[in-house]
């Protein structure tokens, strides 16, 4: 059975209900109050053994001499500014043993003193909750370039009926950069479409019987190079850490395969955004699908609005309707069973 929940592959419910809860959740929100996407948290029914201590955005809107009393294990994390007040927190209540992150990314939180905090608290993330619709994105940059959408939007606005050939996905290539929940959601619906798949992850072994993806590389700069050699399309999916951070060079582009085009759904800083603009303006690359970028929001200054071969999205194509509701509701219904009955 999963530690903890991912949409992608887990099954609902699938946490051994006919199993006793063993332990009491005492959870702390550092969230905003009023922030409507947490109302199964804040305000709903939890699940037998849980209960919310408090909520605030900053340990000062905590009465941390009433908390230090109930001694809280479980602390749900979403305001964007939570970095500082989370290391605080942990430092304060030494009682939490779990740390649970809204978002799929965490950097919004990682820093050096967590990380020497974390060597006694599980962290985890809403692992799989934007994994589809990432990936429905993936295939429409794909299709984006393959088709040539700019030239029929150009087209019909002209009036202009000028017939021109297009290309298939079918037969194509599609190399990921970071085989995670996300890559291989995209592998899934390219595989659908009649592509090959590549992948890039540090432990190659655990997708070698995967059914979506035809070659699994290790993650270093030779297999990468190797990547965007084979690659009509590659995506970058990889969350930022430091290992990762400007991990996507002019090496990497220089060695990309003739009419080969990028897409990063990951986070801006893994690539070297000059190098990238260079590769797009000389055709090294033939184009670009952007849903993060190095600086968010995207100066008005940058090239990147500029170019005709480039795709820009304002970092949203997770961004559904109920995407943040539904994250906090998978951690009241499926992650808290899960830590309520020990994983």
């Amino acid at each position: 059975m999963a530690q903890y929940w991912n949409r992608e592959d887990s099954i609902p419910g699938n946490f051994a209900k006919d199993k006793p809860v063993c332990r009491e959740a005492k959870i702390i929100s550092l969230s905003n109050p009023d922030d409507p996407a947490n109302i199964s948290l804040h305000k709903g029914d939890l699940p037998e053994g849980s209960s919310l201590l408090a909520i605030g955005t900053n340990v000062d809107e905590f009465d941390m001499t009433e908390l230090k009393e109930e001694k809280p294990n479980v602390l749900f994390v979403s305001h964007p500014m939570a970095r500082k007040p989370l290391v605080e927190l942990l430092e304060s209540l030494p009682s939490i043993k779990w740390v649970h992150a809204r978002s799929a990314g965490i950097d919004f939180i990682t820093s050096d003193a967590l990380t020497e905090l974390s060597k006694n608290v599980i962290i985890t993330n809403s692992k799989g909750t934007f994994s589809s619709t990432l990936a429905e994105y993936t295939m429409m940059a794909c299709s984006y370039f393959a088709k040539d959408l700019p030239r029929l939007l150009k087209q019909q606005k002209a009036k202009n009926w000028e017939k021109y050939s297009v290309q298939e996905l079918r037969g194509a290539t599609l190399g990921i950069i970071g085989y995670g929940d996300i890559g291989r959601a995209t592998a899934k619906l390219a595989s659908a479409y009649g592509m090959k798949i590549v992948a890039l992850r540090r432990n190659p072994e655990t997708s070698s019987k995967d059914p979506f993806c035809d070659v699994v590389y290790g993650s270093d700069k030779d297999s990468m190079n190797k990547l965007f050699s084979e690659s009509d399309y590659v995506l970058c999916s990889l969350p930022l850490t430091p290992q990762t951070k400007g991990m996507i060079t002019m090496e990497q582009f220089d060695k990309a395969k003739k009419d080969a085009c990028f897409i990063n759904v990951g986070r801006g800083p893994i690539v070297d955004e000059d190098a990238m603009i260079e590769a797009l303006k000389t055709g090294k690359l033939k184009g670009a699908g952007l849903d993060v970028v190095s600086t968010e929001p995207l100066p008005q200054s940058s090239e990147l609005w500029q170019l005709d071969n480039v795709l820009l999205s304002p970092h949203n194509m997770d961004q559904t309707e109920t995407f943040m509701q539904e994250a906090v509701e998978l951690f009241v219904n499926e992650n808290l069973p899960r830590f309520l009955r020990l994983w």
